[in-house]
């Protein structure tokens, strides 16, 4: 019975401080929830990584990046708090419907934020598969998030105004074209990335170049609202995602798999060098080993057509010139060439004669498409063209330089004969 009146005394004390009651009976709730967090990620979530880790498909860096189990975790602790504030004395009922309105939102925050890392875990397991880098979905993906995070919003919306969420969908349909407005560019970097999936227009690695964007270089992300080049002098450019659909830009994934890079490079010609060949200069040329079949089959064809003229002059006949023997060289060491490939076309043409000169151009493709080899090659043809050209009688056209007016104006000048 003593025992019985000490409690009741107690009871009695405490009903003359009603805050003294309601303080230790919230400290109960919140140590209860603290308990619950602790539990539930100390003991749950570990037990929970272990059994997944045993998995054949788990990979455990991928989920110690993106913890979802941890962020559901949190959702214990608000659980608690919103059912055990109810049961805390003297507390005012719009206190308790606040807190339990907040934990609520909490939740439905939570919720959306593990789908969220759970749709990241599902793009990056995705992303190991070779295929991913023609179809990429991260895009897709983020449109999902938006949707949720949406939804979220709507959901906590609704709690604080005790409203359900399809009422709130009926509200929002009014404002379906502010909506649209807001919208604008998710709802057209959607569009652009269906149709740059379905026409296969953008992978990731591809070389891209977009001068109008100051993109020249390796796409390295694309999403849905940007696609990220990083280019050659490893800066980064972004380019909103639509741009691709309606602007122009140049992808060089066509060269890539065709495993061959197009050399088009033009010498200019001075055309007071070009001229008929001499039997000395023919003698001296045939000396060159890609040179002596040509010029005794261009000779004898030569020969032929010459007979079968009326009037055997020579001008009516038709004889070698030095620059048609200098392109018929080039061709022939282009196929030589060990880094020219022979499946594209090659050839060496004239263009149209300028006040700079003949343009004659290299047109042909080299049998690789990695860029220093690339550039080793085609240097090395360019040089042994302009070395090899004095050899022909050619010159090459040069403007005069500062140099060329110095030795002018400084040559000592003549002696005057009278």
């Amino acid at each position: 019975m003593e025992q019985f009146r000490f409690i009741q005394n107690i009871q009695d004390w405490a009903d003359q401080y009603p805050w003294l009651e309601m303080l230790s009976s919230l400290s109960i709730v919140i140590a209860v929830a603290f308990i619950a967090n602790l539990f539930a990620k100390q003991v749950v979530v570990r037990g929970i990584r272990k059994l997944i880790s045993k998995l054949p498909f788990a990979n455990n860096t991928i989920f110690a990046e993106h913890s979802v189990i941890r962020r559901i975790a949190n959702i214990v602790p608000a659980i608690v708090i919103m059912n055990g504030i109810s049961t805390v004395p003297h507390l005012s009922d719009k206190v308790q419907t606040f807190v339990q309105m907040g934990a609520q939102a909490f939740i439905f925050l939570t919720i959306a934020l593990a789908l969220g890392e759970l749709l990241n875990i599902f793009n990056l397991i995705y992303q190991r598969n070779p295929k991913s880098r023609n179809k990429p979905i991260k895009g897709y993906l983020q449109l999902v998030k938006l949707l949720i995070f949406i939804v979220c919003g709507l959901m906590i919306l609704g709690t604080f105004l005790k409203k359900d969420v399809f009422t709130l969908l009926a509200g929002f349909g009014a404002m379906a074209a502010v909506l649209m407005l807001v919208f604008q560019n998710t709802i057209l970097s959607l569009v652009a990335s269906v149709q740059i999936s379905s026409y296969d227009m953008v992978r990731i690695g591809d070389w891209i170049e977009m001068p109008s964007l100051n993109a020249d270089g390796d796409v390295i992300d694309m999403s849905l609202h940007t696609v990220t080049v990083q280019n050659f002098d490893k800066t980064v450019t972004t380019i909103p995602t639509n741009k691709l659909v309606t602007d122009t830009f140049k992808n060089w994934r066509g060269m890539q798999e065709a495993g061959a890079r197009r050399i088009k490079r033009s010498i200019h010609i001075d055309q007071s060098s070009v001229h008929f060949m001499s039997e000395e200069e023919q003698t001296k040329l045939k000396n060159f080993i890609l040179l002596d079949h040509y010029l005794n089959t261009k000779t004898e064809e030569l020969v032929k057509f010459n007979q079968q003229l009326q009037h055997n002059s020579q001008y009516n006949q038709r004889r070698l010139t030095n620059l048609g023997t200098f392109r018929a060289y080039l061709e022939f060491y282009l196929q030589q060439h060990p880094g020219i490939t022979k499946d594209f076309s090659l050839m060496v043409r004239q263009l149209q004669p300028t006040s700079e000169g003949l343009p004659l151009e290299i047109y042909a493709f080299t049998n690789t498409t990695v860029w220093t080899e690339y550039e080793n090659i085609q240097s090395d043809i360019m040089d042994h063209v302009l070395a090899i050209i004095p050899e022909f009688g050619l010159k090459v056209y040069q403007a005069p330089s500062g140099s060329d007016f110095k030795e002018v104006f400084t040559a000592p000048a003549s002696p005057i004969i009278t």
